[in-house]
């Protein structure tokens, strides 16, 4: 097994409040993870646990470990691939998420493989919900008919509307880290860190990645998530 290394969010799912209470299933879980782990240079740097059905997609334990490891910059470690759901809406969420998710059982799945798994997850899932992948099928049968090019690179130049779309998911990215670090630059404010270095020297001493991921927090740095918090 290869070794794993940097910073990492765990994330555990028990269906019963009963099974939350005993510990019943939560302990194999951990076990998995903690195997999983074994060896190289890591951290858990946050602990996750859900006590829901899967068939639910809300789930706000999930929610915050999903946050959590887009502000560490970590990866999300889940036990088993059926902690998850079948639901699509919750795996398409989950895609958008933006964070490098591992799982315990499937230790070879990680990076863009793990991120193509999920993606083929969604697709069984619309799959077993009745979408029926021969629509599509046909559909660009008809298209190639018709002499329509798909698929590869055509040669596309970069439109004024194509480039501000581009603006506006960077400025969406930028905010929707700001809205993670957000809490963490409270708690510092309301522990005595009133100015701009001292919240910078909090993030950086609590291992908070700048929005680079390289690097020190600056007081200019920390100006700039303020104004879009």
């Amino acid at each position: 097994m290869a070794q794993n290394n940097g910073k990492f969010v765990t994330y555990y799912r028990v269906s019963t409040g009963k099974q939350g209470k005993s510990g019943l299933g939560l302990e194999a879980q951990k076990a998995a993870v903690t195997t999983y782990l074994n060896g190289g240079d890591w951290q858990i740097v946050d602990e996750y646990t859900e006590v829901e059905s899967g068939k639910r997609s809300d789930r706000p334990a999930l929610d915050k470990a999903l946050a959590a490891a887009r502000l560490h910059r970590a990866s999300l470690v889940v036990s088993k691939v059926d902690r998850l759901t079948r639901s699509v809406a919750f795996l398409s969420r989950l895609l958008e998420a933006g964070v490098d998710v591992r799982f315990a059982d499937l230790p070879q799945i990680e990076g863009a493989t793990g991120r193509f798994l999920l993606q083929q997850m969604v697709a069984v899932a619309e799959l077993e919900a009745g979408m029926i992948s021969a629509r599509t099928k046909a559909a660009l049968a008809a298209a190639k008919k018709r002499g329509k090019q798909l698929g590869g690179n055509r040669g596309v130049k970069p439109t004024a509307k194509m480039r501000a779309a581009s603006a506006v998911a960077l400025q969406k990215r930028a905010a929707d880290r700001a809205s993670d670090i957000a809490p963490v630059i409270a708690e510092l404010q309301a522990a005595g860190a009133t100015s701009l270095r001292a919240i910078a020297d909090g993030l950086n001493s609590r291992g908070i990645p700048t929005a680079r991921g390289t690097g020190a927090w600056s007081a200019v740095q920390v100006a700039r998530v303020l104004e879009r918090i």
